[in-house]
């Protein structure tokens, strides 16, 4: 059989020429991480000693070890690097085995009878971009770093939520494979369900040391074996599992995986094995046109499904950082927070085996992007083999993984290519294209035809329509968070969002962590640092504005405002969108995480603290939601007046398998606290889809001192269901001066209102940087009470939980 022996310790790192400088090494790793545990650089993370390391990116470095002997014991012995990032040259005693450029590829080299002194040497992956972009020609992107020019994870040259970070080293493990007379080279599973019956088919391909002997193959599936005999390098051994358990996205169904276990004999008995997990389902992609335009539902073993999404990015800036617990974690933090789907973003990477397996085993599905992100990508060698390379491994490699059920080509390149001046700019050159509707979907088709493909995100389809059409296929709204409100958000219903969001700074423990000794304010060195977006805190406070009057110089208030204001910016559109389910069919927030500790988009921040969006998610997320919407004509943000020409609707959105039959309470309520009007409407929605309850005109307030409360019971429990509409924004409501009383409780706070208090925030890392709380912003009506948990608190105090809250208060 194969025998493996992992090379990962005696690694040293070279300095940078003239220093003669040697380090211990760690592999996996980077240049960047070894050279922070040796104290040769400052934390790139905190402060702003991001730019004191901008240096590493560009030198030459190497790695070395000794490489043991193989033995006599086996034919032939392979060096296999699962990863090299990016552009390295590899030696053993002086002599060439190897060029690399690829970060997305693994590598395999035959070292048969060979020993001595193994060396890696890294060139820079600026030096390899230049000198591809100077063979190619310019190409347009959105940000300047040359990106790109080489098969890199992008987002390592900085993004808008990013460090420029630029890595080199084995960021992936290493290792020799001893091996005799043949071995497993490549397994493509084809993994489909036909009349209740799991069927697998390996496509498997072999290589051999010599001759040209009969090999069989034995596979085995759910108690089901097949056999078969090849006779050259390649071969298929089909399978066929009876009554087979479907694997369901989570809230759907269970997670069923099946053990798949392929053994190679020579004849004489086995010499290579290869196993996987897998799970049985169907997956397509409806893209029908209708009455709306173009449809973009996933479906998954006949069920239709609003896709409530999370756009993932590299969960460090060092990738050989992140862990099997790390992914674990945080992909249990994504399902706990109602989240069905993980998009894996083209300025990325394809991730480990880590990830996948967790999002099996949670039941979330994976819209993985191809690593292509936001500029025009050169269709010229050296890439395009590259490309044709990378994509062809990768997607034999991750066929296994039920979770995976979309392909997509790209991010925001056509939207690009049409809007943002890149078609003049290139008259005519190669800018991916031939990537998206070409060679991408050939290699897709040819490797794996039992998932969808779609050209890119955004995409209506066609050339004959602008590519971010609302109305057709994917859509990107980022114009809200750019020039809008995000009222706005409820003046469309695009048929699948695949990328919206609004920013606010991480939490505060994190912020005190990453800028030390820091006096904090919106304006300060080390926060404006950690803002990587154009004109990011303007566009923070110009959003503010339009909702609150925006604090002068009180940090904790502008960091409470900002926090709060990303939480009502995300709820207004998945409120609406989901709301309009079937027309559409999914929502995806930019984003789930961060790769340092930054002001972003996301809902989990850098040091891995869930910001108040985080728990705003499990509400807008949970298999039912109540939401009050504006029907008819207007701008869809005021509520009409009574006999005005539009109408305020209560949607009660139910995604469960299980009708929902409850009865509305429905007030008009004086910001005072009193009562001016109620019923009690009935309404049912059945399994998977949206009831619409009118709310009578009596009802519908009007001016600033009034607002609706719509309250339900959820059958599956818990708290009632509550939604909240105010006409008018929060600077023009005469807001009481919000009164609560505090006392601590068993693992928590109690706090009971005596007045309105809207949006109540219990800023747990304020009492204890390991503290959270298990809830985020919660509105209050006079006498109503509420206990918020709280972990990793290690001294209670009542009066310390009272400074750490935090509520809407009146204008002035």
């Amino acid at each position: 059989m194969r025998q493996v022996t992992p090379l990962t310790d005696g690694w040293i790192l070279h300095h940078p020429e003239g220093t003669g400088q040697a380090l211990p090494a760690s592999v996996p790793g980077c240049v960047h991480t070894d050279l922070l545990a040796a104290g040769l650089i400052p934390d790139p993370f905190l402060g702003r000693d991001e730019t004191e390391v901008a240096w590493v990116g560009r030198r030459t470095w190497t790695y070395e070890r000794d490489l043991p002997a193989g033995g006599s014991a086996h034919e032939r012995t392979d060096l296999v690097f699962d990863g090299l990032d990016t552009v390295a040259e590899i030696l053993l005693d002086g002599r060439p085995l190897g060029r690399v450029r690829n970060m997305h590829r693994s590598y395999r080299f035959d070292v048969t009878g060979l020993s001595g002194r193994l060396t890696v040497r890294f060139a820079s992956a600026y030096d390899e971009a230049e000198a591809v972009r100077g063979a190619v020609g310019d190409r347009p992107g959105a940000y300047p770093e040359p990106y790109q020019y080489v098969r890199k994870m992008a987002c390592s040259f900085g993004w808008d939520w990013g460090p420029t970070l630029v890595t080199a080293g084995i960021w992936r493990p290493v290792r020799l494979e001893h091996w005799s007379t043949a071995r497993i080279a490549r397994v493509r599973p084809l993994v489909t369900v036909a009349d209740g019956a799991g069927v697998v088919e390996l496509a498997v391909d072999v290589e051999r040391t010599e001759g040209g002997a009969p090999l069989d193959v034995e596979a085995s599936v759910g108690g089901v074996r097949a056999r078969a005999r090849f006779e050259g390098t390649a071969g298929t051994v089909r399978l066929r599992v009876p009554d087979v358990r479907l694997w369901w996205p989570r809230g759907y169904g269970e997670q069923p995986l099946y053990e798949v276990e392929l053994t190679l004999f020579d004849g004489e008995g086995a010499v290579d094995s290869w196993r996987r997990r897998t799970g049985f389902r169907t997956v397509e992609l409806d893209t029908s046109p209708d009455a709306h335009g173009t449809g973009f539902t996933l479906v998954v073993n006949g069920e239709r499904l609003f896709a409530r999404g999370v756009n993932w990015i590299p969960d460090d800036a060092f990738p050989s950082r992140i862990t099997r617990d790390r992914y674990r974690r945080r992909l249990e933090q994504a399902a706990a927070a109602g989240v069905d789907l993980v998009r894996v973003w083209g300025g990325g990477i394809y991730e480990s085996e880590d990830f996948y397996d967790a999002c099996d085993e949670l039941g979330l599905l994976v819209w993985q992007d191809f690593p292509f992100a936001c500029a025009a990508y050169p269709e010229e060698q050296p890439l395009r083999g590259e490309v044709e390379a990378e994509a062809r491994e990768n997607v034999v490699r991750l066929m296994p993984h039920p979770s995976l059920v979309l392909w997509n080509g790209n991010n925001e390149n056509q939207w690009g290519f049409r809007d943002w001046g890149w078609e003049p700019a290139l008259a005519g050159d190669s800018w991916g294209e031939g990537y998206y509707l070409g060679l991408l979907p050939r290699v897709v088709a040819e490797s794996d035809p039992t998932r969808p493909y779609t050209a890119g995100s955004p995409w209506s389809g066609s050339w004959l329509r602008h590519p971010n059409d609302p109305a057709h296929g994917t859509h990107h709204s980022w114009e809200v968070w750019n020039r809008r409100d995000y009222a706005d958000y409820r003046l469309d219903v695009p048929r699948f969002v695949a990328e919206f969001g609004w920013q606010a700074p991480p939490a505060y423990a994190t912020l005190r962590r990453a800028l030390p000794g820091e006096e904090l304010a919106a304006d300060s060195p080390g926060v404006l640092h950690h803002q990587k977006a154009a004109d990011g805190n303007g566009k923070l406070e110009r959003g503010l504005a339009r909702h609150f009057a925006v604090p002068e110089g009180d940090f904790d208030r502008w960091h409470y405002l900002t926090q709060l204001n990303q939480v009502r910016a995300v709820a207004a559109g998945i409120e609406h969108w989901r709301s309009h389910w079937p027309v559409c069919a999914g929502s995806v927030v930019w984003q789930l995480n961060d790769c340092w500790p930054v002001t972003s988009w996301s809902a989990i921040d850098g040091d891995g603290r869930e910001k108040p969006l985080y728990h705003e998610l499990r509400r807008l997320y949970a298999d039912r939601l109540l939401t009050v919407r504006t029907d008819g004509d207007g701008d869809g943000d005021a509520s009409a007046g009574r006999g005005g020409g539009r109408r305020l609707v209560v949607a009660a959105v139910n995604q469960a398998a299980e009708e929902w039959r409850t009865v509305l309470r429905l007030r008009r309520t004086a910001v005072d606290g009193r009562v001016l009007a109620e019923a009690e409407p009935r309404c049912a929605a059945d399994a998977r889809t949206v009831a619409l309850v009118e709310v009578p005109a009596e009802l519908v307030p009007v001016g600033p001192e009034e607002f609706l409360v719509a309250d339900a019971q959820d059958p599956a429990g818990g708290e009632p269901l509550r939604a909240l509409h105010f006409p008018a924004a929060d600077r023009a409501i005469p807001y009481p001066r919000p009164e609560f009383e505090v006392a601590l409780a068993p693992e928590g706070v109690t706090v009971t209102a005596r007045t309105l208090v809207r949006d109540l925030l219990l800023q747990a890392d304020r009492l204890d940087p390991e503290a959270s709380a298990d809830r985020g912003p919660v509105t209050l009506l006079p006498g109503e009470r509420v206990t918020i948990g709280v972990r990793g608190w290690q001294t209670p105090d009542p009066k310390a939980a009272r400074a750490a809250l935090y509520c809407v208060e009146p204008a002035g």
